[in-house]
Parts: C-alpha cells; structure tokens; sequence
C-alpha cells in the first residue's frame, strides 16, 4: 500500500530552488503587473507621490512631507544605484511605487506607497515581494523598514515576512532576512519584468486606441 501523502518524504532542495519555483507560481496565479522603472518615469514617480494626501506622506516619509521635499526627493532618485517598482493601471497611472535603496554591502531600505483608490489589493505585500525578489538577486541579505509605529499595513507585511520589529518610541524598525538568491529567483525576476513590460505596452496601444476613438467621435 501506497504511504499517505502526509509521510511522503520531503523533496531534496538544498538552496531552496523548489520554494522560489513554488513560491513563483503562487505570485503568478493571482499576478500584478510590477515593472522596473527608470529615469524616463520620474515624472510618474513625481505624480504618484505628489498625490498622497499629508496622512499618507506623513506614513511613508515619517513627516508630512511638502511639495518641494518630494520634488527634491524624486531628484535624488538613483535609478542605477537603487530599485524604484511600480505599478500601472489601465490609464497608466502609478498606483504603487515601491523604493529599495542599498544602506550597505548586504542591506538595503524598503519603502512603499499606494494610491487610496487602487488599496485593498494587497498591492503593498506585491511590491514588497518584487523588491525582495530583486534585493536577493543583488546580493542583499537583508531589508530594513523604517516606519511609524502606527504604521500598522506595513509592519504587518513585515511580520508576514517574518522580520524582527523593534520600537523607538513613535518609530519602528523592522529587519527581514532574505535567502540567497539562486536559479529559480533569477528566472523568477526574468519572467515577471517581461510580463510586465508587455502589459504595460498592451496598456500603452489601448490608451493610444482610447484617445483615437474619443478623437474621431468628437470630430474636427
């Protein structure tokens, strides 16, 4: 008789190829369209924070950053040094922009931001899966998170992953260790930034569609 599949022996996976592999399918099953962005999309990247109200910029910067602050942030953006992710809806807005920035060798700093309209998604969890994904294939070992206490979706998206939280009064800093990367999370990030590339086109050739229609039947 056949052992239940219970007693089945686990499957060699000495680098945990066989988990990203699983680990990937799963993201793929329920997949949100998450691009590299780069110097071409700062103004995106601009639009998109500028667009947080003072609460939310409040969480994501730790003060209720100006508009002039932001401007000088997005200007400091290092696109070849750091990681900026984002995601697009069909009229090709940035609803989640995720910033992954090396503070060392092996570490690096993590923040999010999504728009009102486009929460309840999970899209904060995604683009923390995406940056974790892309800091493993850069050599980090390590994420830190710098939120406000009462920041309360991101610390849960840190615990999820399994981080240590320490409190600092009104300051948290969660620490989430990452595996090595491997085969699988190369092939993994490949696969997700071609996907995305073509989804963004795809919403691209449909505005462009959008806008000739809108065009023809307003007339001359």
């Amino acid at each position: 008789m056949p052992k239940p599949a219970s007693s089945q022996p686990m499957p060699f996976d000495p680098d945990g190829s066989l988990a990203d592999a699983r680990a990937s399918m799963a993201r793929l099953s329920t997949w949100v369209p998450i691009r590299a962005l780069s110097r071409r999309h700062k103004v995106r990247v601009s639009r998109h924070l500028l667009a947080l109200d003072s609460h939310d910029r409040y969480l994501r910067f730790g003060f209720e950053a100006s508009d002039r602050e932001i401007a000088d942030y997005v200007r400091r953006l290092d696109f070849e040094a750091d990681e900026v992710l984002g995601i697009f809806n069909h009229r090709l807005e940035l609803t989640g922009l995720a910033h992954l920035a090396p503070c060392g060798p092996t570490v690096a700093d993590f923040g999010v931001s999504v728009l009102a309209h486009a929460r309840g998604h999970r899209l904060g969890r995604r683009l923390f899966d995406a940056a974790s994904l892309h800091a493993r294939n850069r050599g980090i070992d390590t994420l830190i998170i710098q939120a406000l206490a009462i920041n309360q979706p991101m610390l849960r998206i840190a615990r999820a992953a399994g981080a240590t939280i320490e409190y600092f009064g009104a300051d948290a800093e969660a620490r989430v260790r990452l595996p090595a990367d491997n085969v699988s999370s190369h092939i993994a990030q490949l696969v997700e930034q071609n996907l995305a590339e073509w989804d963004l086109q795809m919403k691209q050739q449909a505005r462009l569609l959008e806008d000739w229609v809108e065009g023809w039947r307003l007339g001359p």
